[in-house]
């Protein structure tokens, strides 16, 4: 992934950039292994807390509300300080809430610790996109960022894989505590050899590297309100919103439950589904990336599919007489698959449509869709499922209602978002062509 210099004569791409990008990317990973370790231990942690679904449902819910909660403080906070200190800190919050989940002898304690662990992992991905867009050429960006899901959906891998069959093996505390030194090791590598970005690349704007007091809100209104502003940004959240909650709702909490108690499945044919998600994720992670990478024109009809996809294959789940059979659970799994890296287009919408000193915000106002879909469908889930005498069938069926809130969006902002970027365009060929020789 070589290619391409900066004026100071630092190199864009080549080993040294995936060495340190690869560093970022371990702790995203990281990150992805424990906000996904919950959801092999549902059942475990329901009998472990005496609790029911509405209360299971609340561990992910309050996980993914501290996320969705900190997207825009984050996206702030690497603007302002860099990659490096906000992935140390997150680094130490994550490990150290994934820590006391492993310890936890009570469900308030329990809360606690995946909360702290929400918190840290919220500095991860904004993180590892900002290093990508400071140590690789602008083109490769979509690529970039797929394949940084693809490493993250290694850790949910990790999860199904190793995870699952160590607690039932060793237990709770000594599975998740055990995990928590691979927190531990990423904090050394960061510490160690992370950078911001090449020796000799131009830094970063004024503002953004000596900004305004923290207390001083001028700094932030205007980085949100800039961002806001730019339909490529909105449309960015929406298709975010839409694509990705599907997969993470199923792959975070809800889908071994229902393999398990509705579609009568073991534990272990559950892991593997829950495994072929993952797989499916990593294998069309680089479908898209590449795609996109060399048409962008492709970004909202790929979104747009992955959605209609999606709502197709649930549908043909849960309208089959009784329990489905291997098959369509099977096509279920690799249509959920497409979730994860349909939800990276957004980011493919904001990037262009924002400068570098801004990239942190957008990013984060974009990763706050997906996650409120997320905790939104999470919650339904959980509270008709106790309504209706554990019916998945209606529970289920609140995926449909976010995914038509989710296109109307995506269809009203298009065309706005597609008309500003291509006057960007145009302009940036009209200022080259006037620079003198």
């Amino acid at each position: 992934m070589s290619g391409g210099s900066l004026p100071g004569g630092a190199r864009l791409g080549g080993p040294r950039a995936a060495f340190v990008w690869g560093i970022g990317v371990a702790v995203y990973f990281t990150a992805i292994t424990y906000r996904t370790s919950l959801g092999v231990a549902g059942i475990d942690a329901a009998e472990r807390f005496d609790i029911n679904a509405s209360a299971l449902s609340t561990f992910s819910i309050l996980q993914l509300l501290v996320y969705a909660g900190m997207q825009i403080p984050v996206g702030l906070l690497v603007d302002r300080w860099g990659t490096r200190k906000v992935l140390v800190l997150g680094i130490v919050l994550f490990t150290t809430g994934q820590f006391a989940f492993a310890l936890s002898g009570s469900y308030a304690m329990a809360l606690a610790a995946r909360a702290l662990l929400g918190c840290g992992d919220a500095m991860t991905f904004i993180s590892v996109l900002r290093l990508g867009s400071r140590w690789f050429p602008p083109r490769r960006g979509p690529l970039i960022a797929q394949v940084a899901a693809l490493f993250g959906m290694a850790g949910n891998l990790l999860t199904t894989l190793v995870l699952a069959r160590v607690l039932a093996e060793a237990g709770w505390t000594p599975t998740f505590a055990g995990s928590a030194v691979l927190g531990v090791v990423v904090l050394g590598l960061v510490l160690l050899f992370l950078k911001d970005q090449p020796e000799g690349a131009a830094p970063a704007p004024a503002h953004a590297v000596e900004p305004e007091p923290v207390h001083e809100h001028g700094y932030v209104r205007r980085q949100l309100a800039a961002a806001w502003r730019e339909p490529g940004t909105r449309l960015g959240m929406w298709v975010h919103f839409t694509t990705q909650f599907p997969g993470m709702v199923f792959l975070l909490l809800w889908g071994l439950p229902f393999l398990v108690e509705a579609q009568g499945r073991s534990r272990a044919e559950a892991g593997n589904l829950l495994t072929l998600v993952v797989l499916s994720n990593m294998a069309i992670g680089l479908v898209y990336g590449q795609v996109i990478a060399r048409h962008r024109g492709a970004r909202a009809p790929l979104a747009l599919g992955t959605v209609l996809t999606t709502a197709v294959a649930w549908a043909m789940v849960l309208l089959w007489p009784g329990q489905a059979p291997t098959w369509v659970l099977v096509v279920l799994s690799l249509v959920l698959g497409a979730c994860g890296p349909g939800s990276m287009i957004g980011f493919d919408f904001a990037r262009p449509a924002n400068p570098p000193e801004r990239q942190g915000t957008a990013s984060g106002i974009v990763n706050i869709g997906g996650f409120t879909a997320s905790m939104t469908t999470l919650l339904a889930v959980g509270v008709l499922l106790d309504a209706t005498g554990d019916d998945y069938r209606i529970a289920f069926a609140s995926v449909f209602v976010l995914q038509a809130l989710g296109v109307s969006q995506i269809l009203r902002l298009r065309g706005r978002a597609q008309r500003r970027e291509h006057e960007r365009v145009v302009a940036s060929r009209v200022e080259t062509v006037h620079v003198p020789a």
